[in-house]
């Protein structure tokens, strides 16, 4: 979320963060996100029925002229009602190279596994979990020595570089999604 509003107001990606909203009134985000001048309210789930929290969250959404719905930290499936209002319109990121490793523990299960890389993720969020067609990923290297908390400080670091290059994609509209795949032009390098 962070990564998504400096990203927005040093201009390097063509969107402006209108609403950062939370399930969890303790959630640290939202204090961040007030700190950097958006607006963030939360919209508490607990002992609310699914699909009528998320009637309130899009009604938010919508009074604020929400076109694109980025979640980040967001541990909650979306019901068919949030998807439809939003149609290829909410993306979301993980940490790592899906389809491999989705839910959570994903670092340790990467280390569990023995394997060489890890990464990130930035799909579009369908009915399944972790499991929309994808838009951008980055790997990473998985160390000898690594620990789910070095491995997922240099994941994060690549999140936060992909994530607002994936929202500058889907806001030019210069892709089509073909099946699971998301076809756009090449994409430029960093400088």
């Amino acid at each position: 979320m962070e990564a998504l509003i400096l990203a927005a107001t040093e201009g390097k990606m063509p969107a402006k963060v209108a609403l950062v909203i939370s399930n969890v009134p303790t959630a640290s985000g939202l204090e961040r996100a007030r700190a950097a001048g958006v607006e963030a309210v939360c919209i508490p789930s607990l002992a609310v029925h699914r699909e009528e929290h998320e009637r309130l969250v899009v009604a938010e959404l919508r009074n604020h002229e929400v076109d694109l719905v980025c979640l980040a930290g967001y541990m909650r499936l979306l019901t068919p009602y949030f998807i439809n209002a939003f149609p290829h319109a909410i993306l979301n990121i993980h940490p790592s190279l899906l389809p491999a490793f989705p839910g959570i523990e994903v670092q340790r299960e990467a280390l569990r596994y023995g394997v060489k890389f890890s990464g990130c993720t930035v799909h579009f969020v369908d009915e399944s979990m972790d499991h929309g067609p994808i838009i951008l990923q980055s790997a990473v290297p998985v160390l000898d020595d690594d620990t789910p908390e070095t491995l997922s400080a240099r994941i994060l670091a690549e999140e936060h570089r992909i994530y607002p290059k994936a929202v500058g994609i889907v806001l030019s509209g210069k892709y089509s999604i073909s099946g699971r795949r998301v076809i756009m032009p090449p994409i430029q390098a960093d400088p």
